[in-house]
């Protein structure tokens, strides 16, 4: 396509890590297999929660959805990353790239309100427990997943169609292995400024007030843990609480840098570094976070792990 000629885009180029070189191979193979136990890692919890009784509780069913989200999440990013590595033309068609966006954007949505979900719940369990059952009921909990879901659909369709009605035309490269709302903006040849404005606000309402609401129930969780007499005590409630906080800290630490740096001091290499650490890196540690420092599925996987093996 001619840059320079004002002709109407009709695909766009994602340049990704085409300047890599021989760099792009050991790229494939780790990105290969980061995917590979993101889905074995995610697929297993989501059995385990579904298959061992002991582990049907809010903060289970929560995690369990975290880990549809993680699967559908890197899948819509991943195979088409891997695949434009050794394309000597990696291109995408401007329905390709909006779908994209949209799965991307009402993933990573659906995401941040599900953590601030597990946070009220550790909150409701922790200093509420004795209306725990009541707060965090049945028809609760599907409530807050279905909003979470319904709030990224709701983010993800309104602001992929604005940005899909604005001009295209001349460049068509977008800097970035996916297209993200900004790399893809940036190359639209109409008024902006909506498009912008309309990234400021997901960034203000699902990065930072799900991240603010989170902290102040880790504030509450961690005043009532120091009035916990024993110290054996404050341990058990803590370790209740210290693999959530440690994925909300990776999920939000990431997704604040990629999407709050000034301009000024962002480059293209550092945004796909950060990038690929929150789309890909991210989503496989969950389940090992989850898994090791968690007694409860531990215990459920030795028992599916000895039902099996004693099994004919």
């Amino acid at each position: 396509m001619d840059d320079d000629n004002g002709t109407i885009v009709n695909e766009f180029i994602l340049l990704g890590f085409s300047d890599l070189g021989a760099g792009k191979l050991p790229l494939f193979w780790g990105v290969l297999f980061v995917y590979l136990v993101t889905l074995s890692g995610n697929s297993l919890i989501i059995t385990l929660t579904l298959l061992d009784s002991a582990l049907n509780t809010p903060m289970y069913f929560f995690l369990r959805h975290l880990s549809l989200i993680e699967i559908l999440y890197t899948t819509s990013i991943v195979p088409r990353m891997l695949s434009d590595l050794f394309s000597s033309y990696p291109v995408i068609s401007p329905a390709g790239c909006f779908t994209q966006m949209y799965f991307f954007t009402l993933l990573g949505v659906a995401e941040c309100c599900l953590l601030c979900a597990m946070a009220y719940d550790r909150f409701a369990a922790i200093c509420q427990p004795l209306h725990y059952a009541t707060l965090m009921n049945r028809q609760v909990c599907v409530g807050m997943v279905g909003a979470s879901y319904l709030m990224g659909i709701t983010t993800g369709t309104t602001h992929s169609i604005f940005i899909f009605t604005l001009p295209f035309h001349g460049t068509n490269i977008v800097h970035h292995f996916l297209c993200d709302i900004l790399p893809v903006l940036r190359l639209a040849s109409g008024d902006t400024f909506w498009g912008e404005v309309g990234n400021l606000a997901i960034t203000l309402l699902f990065i930072i007030t799900p991240f603010a609401l989170i902290l102040f129930s880790y504030v509450r969780i961690l005043i009532t843990i120091l009035g916990v007499a024993s110290a054996q005590g404050r341990q058990k409630v803590f370790s209740t609480c210290s693999s959530h906080l440690l994925v909300v800290t990776l999920f939000f630490g990431t997704a604040s840098i990629a999407y709050m740096r000034p301009g000024s001091n962002s480059t293209q290499d550092m945004d796909q570094i950060i990038s690929l650490f929150y789309t890909v890196v991210t989503p496989m540690l969950n389940p090992f976070i989850y898994t090791l420092r968690n007694k409860e599925v531990m215990g459920a996987l030795r028992r599916k792990l000895t039902k099996h093996l004693r099994s004919p």
